[in-house]
């Protein structure tokens, strides 16, 4: 009972500290779920179930904040919806599972601890077709992992110099909730269920997300809770990849 009042409250705090930098949080979720040691096959529908709630309500705030780009977020989604369903339907072994994730982990803690600034620069025009690959590689390892695929576009973005900081969260909630939405279908077509519990961790991630992405859009300095984020993923892939 003491570990499950923990879980809940680590929770909490994950969706908080991800929502107010814009991401849906599902590779925190999964760091948190494989922390306590939750199976995969639990895992990767629970993370984009969360996702859902989570990026959601993150994008609604950024974008009356007056962030979004939909020039910029149509190319991305248009080629990574098909991927994401596709990549959902594919069941990893559940050791390979982890060390991908594992891998995966390690690009946002990279980006949050040696890039801390890289969104402060003059922003350049964007490339469709490049869109369009990107959209399609990071759409097929979300629908994969069970990731919104945010962790991925968002130092994408930056590295480009396509966007601004508050711009890339934006981009990366609505892009991380439609792959979220597409993994889940090619998960469903291949005959998953949802547990209670699953719904009971997406109420309170919700509440956490919804108040982290409200405190993120209009009053953080984002610098401290990415640096919190980091250490949590750090931790998490280490454990996937050594264990």
């Amino acid at each position: 009972m003491e570990i499950q009042l923990l879980f809940i409250l680590l929770l909490f705090v994950v969706a908080f500290l991800y929502a107010s930098v814009g991401h849906g949080g599902a590779s925190g979720y999964l760091a948190l779920m494989a922390l306590f040691s939750m199976s995969p096959a639990f895992m990767k529908p629970t993370a984009l179930l969360l996702n859902l709630f989570v990026s959601l309500s993150a994008f609604m705030l950024f974008y009356r904040g007056g962030h979004f780009k939909w020039k910029l977020f149509l190319p991305f989604a248009l080629a990574s919806i098909p991927l994401s369903f596709l990549g959902g339907m594919i069941a990893l072994d559940a050791d390979v599972y982890k060390k991908v994730l594992g891998a995966l982990l390690l690009i946002p803690v990279i980006r949050m601890l040696f890039f801390p600034n890289a969104g402060e620069h003059e922003l350049k025009e964007g490339n469709i077709g490049l869109s369009v690959l990107i959209g399609a590689v990071i759409g097929f390892l979300s629908g994969l992992i069970g990731i919104g695929g945010g962790i991925i576009l968002s130092p994408v973005l930056l590295m480009l110099k396509w966007t601004n900081q508050k711009q890339t969260a934006a981009i990366s909630a609505l892009f991380i909730f439609v792959n979220s939405l597409s993994g889940l279908g090619g998960q469903l077509s291949k005959g998953i269920s949802f547990e209670f519990g699953m719904f009971m961790y997406a109420g309170i991630a919700f509440v956490g997300g919804t108040l982290g992405g409200w405190l993120g859009a209009s009053r953080f300095n984002q610098q401290i809770l990415k640096y919190l984020l980091a250490v949590v993923l750090l931790l998490a892939a280490l454990k996937l990849l050594l264990t």
